[in-house]
Parts: C-alpha cells; sequence; structure tokens
C-alpha cells in the first residue's frame, strides 16, 4: 500500500542574504508567522505594525530540513499541496523543480535520493514585477502587482485587507512512498437519475510496472462494483437505489454517503481513495422573462431564494485557519440563516476542512476561480498556470454537494466595460480568454454536473450591460458609495451578488488591536484600520442622512455606525425578499473578515458578531414580515420561503413617538409556501410625520414576527428620553420598557472581551421587556450593564 510520511518537523527558515538568523519554522506556515513566532517582527495586526513588517515581502526565504532515505518502495514522491508562490525545490543541492502557482499541489519524484531539502521563495513582488515587465501593464482596482502572478491576491491589500505579502510552505507537505501504482486521480460524477443515485468514478493512474494487470474497486451505500484499469484510465459506476437526497438548509436533511476506491494489483490493494458524497440535482435557470434575464439556483426541483454571505479568507495568513475554526464561522453563518456562501475571487480555493463543513451544515457554496478586480494577461506564462490549477481545484472539489456553482472572475468583465481598461488596453489581453474559454472549457469537460457563470457580475452575454441589474447577477455598490441606503427600494435586480455597508469592528475588538490608543473615529489607528477609499468619510455622509453627527463622542459614534450598517443593509434584503421570483438572491458584502478593521463584515477580524450578524438571523429567518411601498400603496409583505403554508392575523397599530395607540386592525393573511402575500395598510393605520411610526406583529411570544415602519429619518424623531428598568440574572439582562426604546443593545464585549450577546438591535414599546443571553460574563454587575446598553436619544 502507498505510505503516507507528513513532513512537518526539523524545518528551518532563513533569509537568502543571512540578515535574519535561522529560524525554526513551522509547516504548513508562512514566512510571516514564523517571524513572528520568532519575536523578529512585531504583530502586524496591532496598531500600526503593518508598515513596520512590508520588508518581508520584498525579501526572498528558503525553508529547509534534512531528508532521509526512504527504502522499501519502487518508487517515492515529495508532494506538497501547496507552495506560497514563487519557488525552487532542491534536494542535496540537485533542481527537481520550480513553482509559481500558490493555487496548485506539486510532486517531485525523489526515488532513492536524499540530503538536505530547501525550498527557496522569490519575492511575489519581483515575480510580479518580471512578469509586468514582460508582458506589459494591465489596469486594476489596486496599484498592488497581484494579476502578473498565481496568488492569493487580496494578501497584496484590499479595501478591507492589510498588505502582508506572504511566502511559505503554506499547506501539507509529505512523502509518499508506492510500488506498481498508485491513484493518481479520482473524477467522481455525482447524480440523481430517476430516484437513484449515481456515483462514477473516473480514475488516473500513475504507474511504475506498465505490465501490470490492474483493476479498481468501489462502494458506497453499500452498493459495490468492480472494473479493469485500461493503460492509465478506469471508470466504475455505481448505483444506490432509494438514495436520500442532500438538501440545502432550511430545506430538508444533509445525508452524506462514504465513497471508497480502492486500487489492486492480483486483489492486492495499492492505494485507496476516500471522500464523502450527497446525492442531489443543481441547476441554474437563466431563462428570459418579462422581468428580462433570471438567475435563480434549482437544488433537487426545489427554486430558492438563496439567502447568502461573501467568504473571504478568514486570515491573511490562511495557513492559521484550523478545521474549527472553519466550523465556527461557517456555523455562525448557517446560525444566521444563510443557506449559500460565495468564496471570493480575490482569496483562494479553500481546504478541505471548508468544504466538509459546507457540507455538514447545508450550505450551498458558489465558487469564485481566483480572479478578482484587474485585467489578467494571458499569455504565458500565466495561460498554463490558470488551466492547470482549474484542473486540479475542479475535481479535487467535485465531491462535494455543498459545491453548486463555478464562477469565473469578480468584477473583471464590469471593470472592462466601466472602468476605463477597454481604451487603456488597446487590444492586449485582459481576462476575457479564461471567463469565456478555458474555464467553462475545463468545468463543462470535468464537472458537467454543475453550472457555470463567467464572472459577477454577469448579464449572460455582451449584448446587456455586465452589470445590468435586469439581467443575470448584479452588484450594487453605487449605494454605499455615493447614495442614501434607501435607493436599494429603486431596483429590483434579478440576483443581488454583492451589496453592504461599513462598521466599526467590536469594541473589545478595537481595544486590542490599537493597545493604548485614546480611540476616536480619527485617530490614528483606527483610520490605518479603515482601508476604503474615503471609509471614513463614506461613514458620516450614511449617518447623517439619518442621524447628527456625534462629533467628539467615540462611544455614540461607534453605536450609530453599527445601527446604520444594520439598517442599511436590511432595507436591501427586506425589500429584495419581497420581490421574490423576480429576484432569487442577496449576498452581503461580506461575512468575515481577515484582521481587526472597520469594514462591511457581519463577524469581525476576531470572530465577534456586530449587530448586523443578528440582524441577518431576523432577514434570512424562513418567514419575513417587511414593510414595503408598492407604487403609492403602503403594504405588509409576508415572506414566506417555508416548506409549508404561513396564515394568521396581522395586528397592526399606528403609535405616536409617546405611545399612544392612535389606530389598530386585525387582517387576516395567507402566503403558501415559499411565496409572498402583500397586505394593504389601510388608510387610516398610515402614519403620518415625524411624530408617528407603525407597528404590525404576526403571532405573538417568541414565534411572533415584528415589523416597524418610521416615515421619516431619525434625526427628524422626537423620540422621547429612553426610560427602561435592568435585571441582571445568571445567564441574562432583562430590560423592561417605560417608554418607546428604539434600537436598543447590549454591547456584551464592554462587559467583558469574552462575552456574547445572543440579541443584536431591538426596539421596544411601553410596558415590554426583553431578556437577552450574555454567555462569557463571568462576573455579572447591574451597575456595568448600564454602560453598556445603548439605544436612540432625543435630538441625536
Amino acid at each position: 500500500m502507498l505510505q503516507a510520511t507528513p513532513l512537518t518537523e526539523g524545518w528551518i527558515l532563513r533569509h537568502s542574504d543571512d540578515t535574519v538568523d535561522e529560524l525554526p519554522a513551522v509547516v504548513p506556515g508562512c514566512v510571516h508567522t514564523d517571524l513572528l513566532a520568532a519575536g523578529v517582527i512585531p504583530d502586524p495586526f496591532l496598531g500600526r505594525n503593518e508598515t513596520e513588517v512590508a520588508w518581508v515581502g520584498r525579501r526572498d526565504w528558503t525553508y529547509e530540513t534534512d531528508l532521509g532515505l526512504m527504502n522499501g518502495h519502487e518508487q517515492t514522491d515529495l508532494v506538497f499541496d501547496g507552495l506560497d508562490t514563487v519557488a525552487e525545490i532542491l534536494l542535496d543541492g540537485r533542481l527537481l523543480g520550480r513553482t509559481r502557482n500558490m493555487h496548485r499541489s506539486y510532486r517531485f519524484d525523489v526515488t532513492g535520493m536524499s540530503g538536505r531539502l530547501a525550498v527557496r521563495f522569490v519575492s511575489a513582488y519581483a515575480e510580479a514585477e518580471a512578469v509586468r515587465g514582460k508582458l506589459g501593464e494591465r489596469p486594476a482596482a489596486y496599484a498592488e502587482p497581484y494579476q502578473y502572478l498565481r496568488k492569493m491576491a487580496c494578501s497584496f491589500g484590499w479595501d478591507w485587507g492589510p498588505t502582508l505579502v506572504t511566502a511559505g510552505i503554506w499547506r501539507p507537505v509529505r512523502l509518499e512512498r508506492w510500488s506498481t501504482a498508485r491513484i493518481a486521480r479520482v473524477r467522481p460524477l455525482v447524480t440523481v437519475e430517476q430516484g437513484v443515485g449515481v456515483v462514477e468514478l473516473a480514475v488516473d493512474v500513475e504507474r511504475a510496472r506498465v505490465e501490470a494487470p490492474l483493476t479498481v474497486e468501489a462502494t458506497v451505500g453499500g452498493e459495490r462494483a468492480r472494473a479493469s484499469v485500461d493503460g492509465t484510465r478506469g471508470v466504475v459506476r455505481l448505483e444506490v437505489p432509494g438514495a436520500r437526497l442532500w438538501w440545502p438548509g432550511g430545506y430538508g436533511e444533509q445525508p452524506l454517503y462514504d465513497v471508497e476506491l480502492t486500487l489492486l494489483h492480483e486483489d492486492r490493494p495499492l492505494d485507496v481513495w476516500r471522500r464523502r458524497v450527497g446525492f442531489r440535482t443543481v441547476e441554474l435557470d437563466r431563462a428570459a422573462d418579462a422581468h428580462g434575464t433570471g438567475f435563480t439556483l434549482v437544488v433537487n426541483g426545489e427554486r430558492l431564494f438563496a439567502r447568502g454571505v461573501n467568504w473571504i479568507p478568514d486570515d491573511v495568513f490562511p495557513s492559521r485557519i484550523t478545521r474549527e475554526r472553519y466550523r465556527e464561522r461557517l456555523g455562525q453563518a448557517a446560525d444566521a440563516g444563510v443557506d449559500l456562501v460565495r468564496v471570493w475571487g480575490g482569496g483562494i480555493y479553500e481546504s478541505e476542512d471548508f468544504y466538509d463543513a459546507c457540507d455538514e451544515l447545508g450550505l450551498l457554496v458558489w465558487q469564485d476561480f481566483p480572479f478578482a478586480c484587474a485585467a489578467y494577461p494571458e499569455e504565458q506564462p500565466l495561460r498554463g498556470e490558470v488551466e492547470a490549477e482549474a484542473r486540479e481545484n475542479v475535481v479535487r472539489l467535485m465531491p462535494h454537494p455543498s459545491l453548486v456553482l463555478w464562477n469565473g472572475n469578480n468584477e473583471n468583465l464590469w471593470g472592462f466595460r466601466d472602468w476605463g481598461w477597454e481604451a487603456r488596453l488597446a487590444g492586449d489581453s485582459w481576462g476575457e480568454g479564461y471567463y469565456l474559454g478555458v474555464l467553462p472549457r475545463v468545468v463543462a469537460e470535468l464537472d458537467p454536473t454543475r453550472p457555470y457563470t463567467a464572472g459577477s457580475p454577469w448579464s449572460g452575454s455582451w449584448e446587456h450591460h455586465p452589470n445590468d441589474p435586469a439581467h443575470g447577477t448584479h452588484h450594487s455598490w453605487e449605494v454605499w458609495n455615493r447614495e442614501d441606503y434607501a435607493e436599494y427600494r429603486a431596483e429590483v435586480p434579478r440576483f443581488v451578488a454583492e451589496f453592504g455597508w461599513q462598521a466599526p469592528p467590536a469594541y473589545a475588538t478595537l481595544a486590542r488591536a490599537l493597545p493604548g490608543e485614546v480611540l476616536a473615529a480619527d485617530s490614528p489607528g483606527v483610520l490605518h484600520h479603515q482601508k476604503a477609499d474615503d471609509g471614513n468619510g463614506k461613514l458620516r455622509r450614511g449617518l447623517e442622512r439619518h442621524f447628527a453627527f456625534p462629533e467628539g463622542d467615540f462611544d455614540r459614534w461607534h453605536y450609530l455606525m453599527q445601527v446604520n450598517q444594520a439598517r442599511a443593509v436590511a432595507a436591501g434584503i427586506e425589500h429584495w425578499r419581497s420581490h421574490w421570483p423576480v429576484c432569487a438572491g442577496t449576498v452581503v458584502w461580506q461575512l468575515n473578515d481577515c484582521w481587526p478593521v472597520t469594514s462591511w463584515a457581519a463577524i469581525d477580524g476576531d470572530g465577534r458578531e456586530k449587530p448586523l450578524y443578528q440582524e441577518l438571523r431576523r432577514l434570512y429567518a424562513d418567514r419575513l414580515l417587511t414593510v414595503q411601498m408598492r407604487g403609492q400603496k403602503l403594504v405588509l409583505a409576508a415572506v414566506n420561503q417555508a416548506g409549508e403554508p404561513w396564515t394568521g392575523v396581522l395586528r397592526l397599530r399606528r403609535m405616536s413617538v409617546d405611545g399612544e395607540v392612535i389606530a389598530e386592525a386585525a387582517l387576516d393573511f395567507r402566503a403558501t409556501r415559499r411565496t409572498v402575500t402583500d397586505v394593504t395598510v389601510p388608510p387610516e393605520l398610515v402614519p403620518v410625520g415625524p411624530k408617528e411610526f407603525l407597528v404590525a406583529d404576526a403571532g405573538t411570544g417568541p414565534d411572533g414576527l415584528r415589523a416597524l415602519y418610521f416615515p421619516s429619518p431619525d434625526r427628524e424623531i422626537p423620540y422621547p428620553r429612553a426610560e427602561f428598568d435592568v435585571a441582571v440574572a445568571p445567564g441574562g439582562v432583562t430590560v423592561t420598557a417605560h417608554t418607546l426604546v428604539r434600537d436598543l443593545l447590549l454591547q456584551a464585549d464592554r462587559l467583558e472581551p469574552a462575552a456574547r450577546a445572543d440579541r443584536g438591535l431591538v426596539t421596544l414599546l411601553p410596558g415590554e421587556r426583553v431578556t437577552i443571553g450574555v454567555s462569557g460574563w463571568k462576573t455579572p454587575d447591574p451597575d456595568a450593564v448600564r454602560s453598556a446598553l445603548y439605544c436612540l436619544e432625543p435630538s441625536r
């Protein structure tokens, strides 16, 4: 049998000009983490240390270890699952090969060899600048040269990320010893045919003995099949009658089946391949209709409104992301009602741990190929690398039922049309041949079970503008950049693949990241941890449309920015969900952060949940009640994404901010499964002016839903001074309101950095109470609670 020996011990790191002493190295890892562990560099996540370590990315680095002689098998291979990025590999001074792609694995024959193994990394900057010099300048959204090599683009910095250009052996490395033959590749096609689960395994083998007769045997779901290997290829097909279907979360269960394929020579096992699969069908309905061109995911015949989030690498040093961390972050997504995660194109093809977690949690995965916000040359040496990485990763990820869509790029088709690229390129290649040629060809050949789309945004062809909201996917960024979030309601895109609003991270996250700094909206560290162009200016302009800006009051600024972020995202999702099935999905930018930063994330760089996260739990629930305008009429939209009808009584109250009920009514409603029902608000219930608002309740107690409608911006509303009682008990805080208390928020991390609250923003009417669960708070203190509670106040 093939034997694998991980190479994790005895590695050292040194610099090519010996300016850094020889250091112990961790593999998998990267240069930055090794230098950090040795105390050579400060933590780049703290203060403005990022600028102090910029030199690391411009140096060449070498990893070394001793490789003993391995006997007992016909062949020994040195296997790297990932090298970041441009390197040459030498064993005892002999060159084994060179690499230039972070997104690929590499295998070298070291049979009978031993000695000192060295992996010499060239600065990614040096390689990128050399390629640029050879192929010519290409435009991009950022000044760094990330489009000239196949590396995680956001390590060069982004509008939410630091510039920390990495190098290193970032994924596992091992020795594999084998005889006769080994499994080189297994391509699983998993389908459902008339209720029968089908697994077809196309197997490629590498031989040490050309003449040896080989067979493959596979098992799944209690079924077994065998096939011979013709030369270096074989195909084995298994059928599983009555296979249970894998469903996205909220639509059914996620049964997974173990598949095992064994390579045999005269019934002696040589190698084994094991994965888990799920049986389901997936289609992408892009049919033209009266509204334009659709973009609707269909899983097992069920049409979905995708409740999505965009995913960026969870750490700018991805080798630090553990299986447990993936599970925690993706578990947070699932707990918020998310059913689709888009792996954004400026990052990486994630590790198996990511997709395993999505399989188990019922999270659909939309996978971008790693191209983002730039014109990418199509000449060598890049073109061959692009096809090689695509072929490898398409096959690697095929077993995962959670993976439902391949996407060619992020914003590059849009950039060519709208960002002045076409004139600057003057006919030079820019990536179109990848997105409309190479990548769809690779997907069609290797993975015909899944749909492919050329990019996001993309209208489906050059006949329409790439970001036309009526056709295909749409990115809504004009609102954040220039407009009020109310403008989300001006359009009904077919599928909103990106939109979002910024807010700072949790208070405890900022305090940890900026030790010793007096926090202010414009303090040096806060500004350094804001990477968006004019980010704080856009935050201020977005806030001032609704609130008076709290000059000199950081705590109030911090709270109001959280409120505005949650309100902005809610405005978009409520509107777009109410227009299902014309709009078939929203993918919030973004779920997570890769370091502590002011950004669009719902979960900050320390893993703390912002109020936006809790708001997503409401917005992405199966059932949502929202107040919307339909022409000149005010309606209550009952959005029912559940599999059963939703019927009941709507209780409507027109109220004053002082707590008086001006008028009320009860209206019956019924929303059938997976539909939206509009209920017109009677004219006498429509609030008028800044002193009035509408409360609509569907049901009572923990299962009840509420929608609020204030016709005026908050800065015009004469809120009463909030009066409420606070009671502290083990595990929670209870607040009882005596007045209207709008957008009450307990910032639990102000009580203790490890503390978490189970609720975000909540509005209480006079006489109502809420209990907020608090975990991680070791010493409950009623006095401390008051200082951690925030709500909207009069004339502020």
